[in-house]
C-alpha cells in the first residue's frame, strides 16, 4: 500500500537542496516525525485495553510494592525486642564477668599480701628490705610516693552542619601509641614506677589496640587516660621537655586532644599482676629502687 492510499491524501513532497544548511533550516523537522503525526491523528487517541494494562500493569507493581515494605516494617518492629533483650543480655553478663573479676583480683592481692608477710616473717630484716626493694623496682608490690599524673583524652567529635551527626577524627583520638610514648618518656625521665589508669607497668608489659579498645597487658583501659609516674622532684619538667610531650602538645593544639600534665602528691600505685617468665638471671648489683629497664614497644603517630 502507498503513502497516498494509507493517509488518504497526496504524499507531501520533500525538496532537498544541495547545501545541507540551507535545507536544514527550510525544513527543521524531520519528515518521519511529521508522518507519524499525521498517522496519529488520522487513528485517532487510543482507546480500551492499551490503556487499561499500562495503568492495571502500573497499579499492581506499586501495591507488590508497598506490601513488601509493610512486611519489611513489621519483621524489624517484631525483631527489635528480641535484639534489645539480647543486648540487654549481652551488657548484664560483660558486667558480672567484670564484678567477678574484680572480686579475684582482690582475692588475689590478699593472698600475695599473706605470702609477703610469712615471707618477711621467714628472712631476716635486711634480706626482707632487699626483697621488697627489687618487687618495688619489677612492679610486683604496691609503691607510694610523690611524682606527676598525664592525663588524656579524646577530642570532641565535630558535628556535620548538614547531618547533625557526630563525625569520627582519628588523629584527634588518644592512641595506644600515645600511651606508649608518655610511658617511655615518663621511663626515660626518672621515673620508678609507672601505671595507666591503675594497671601498672613492668618490663615485659604491652600496651595494644584491639578495634578502637586500648589493652593494657590485654586489659581493657577506656578514656580519659590517666598515666601516672612516682620518681624524683624534677620527673613532671623533664617529662615536659621531652619529645613525646611536644608532639602531644601539638596534636592537642591541631585536633582537640586533651593533654594535661601535673604534679601529684603521694600517689599510690598498685602492683601488677605476677609475670609469666621464661628465664631469670641473677642481678649482680646491690638492689635498687629504679624502674624496670627497656621500654614499652610503640612507634610514631
Amino acid at each position: 500500500m502507498s503513502e497516498a492510499d494509507r493517509t488518504g491524501s497526496e504524499p507531501r513532497r520533500v525538496a532537498y537542496a544541495p547545501d545541507l544548511l540551507t535545507a536544514l533550516f527550510r525544513e527543521p523537522l524531520d519528515p518521519g516525525y511529521a508522518d507519524a503525526a499525521a498517522r496519529r491523528a488520522a487513528r485517532g487517541p487510543r482507546r480500551g485495553w492499551r490503556l487499561v494494562v499500562p495503568r492495571a500493569a502500573t497499579a499492581v507493581s506499586m501495591a507488590a510494592v508497598g506490601f513488601l515494605l509493610v512486611l519489611a516494617y513489621q519483621k524489624t518492629v517484631a525483631d527489635q525486642p528480641s535484639r534489645s533483650q539480647a543486648r540487654a543480655g549481652l551488657v548484664a553478663q560483660v558486667t558480672q564477668r567484670q564484678a567477678e573479676t574484680d572480686d579475684l583480683q582482690r582475692r588475689v592481692d590478699e593472698l600475695r599480701d599473706e605470702v609477703t608477710r610469712q615471707r618477711d616473717a621467714a628472712l631476716d630484716g635486711q634480706q626482707a628490705a632487699g626483697l621488697r626493694d627489687l618487687e618495688a623496682a619489677a612492679g610486683l608490690a604496691r609503691v607510694r610516693g610523690d611524682g606527676v599524673v598525664v592525663r588524656l583524652t579524646d577530642a570532641p567529635e565535630p558535628v556535620d552542619p548538614v547531618t547533625g551527626e557526630g563525625t569520627a577524627d582519628e588523629l584527634g583520638r588518644v592512641l595506644d601509641r600515645d600511651l606508649q610514648d608518655v610511658a617511655n618518656a615518663l621511663w626515660a625521665s626518672g621515673a620508678e614506677a609507672v601505671s595507666i589508669n591503675g594497671q601498672r607497668l613492668t618490663a615485659t608489659s604491652t600496651i595494644r589496640a584491639a578495634g578502637s579498645a586500648i589493652l593494657v597487658d590485654f586489659r581493657p583501659v577506656a578514656g580519659p587516660y590517666e598515666v601516672s609516674a612516682i620518681g624524683p622532684p624534677q620527673l613532671a619538667g623533664d617529662f615536659e621537655a621531652s619529645q613525646a610531650a611536644a608532639l602531644l602538645r601539638l596534636v592537642s593544639a591541631e585536633h582537640g586532644l586533651s593533654f594535661e600534665v601535673r604534679s601529684a602528691d603521694d600517689l599510690l600505685l598498685p602492683a601488677a599482676a605476677e609475670p609469666q617468665l621464661r628465664y631469670a638471671r641473677a642481678l649482680s648489683a646491690s638492689p635498687t629502687s629504679a624502674g624496670p629497664s627497656g621500654s614499652v614497644s610503640g612507634g610514631t603517630r
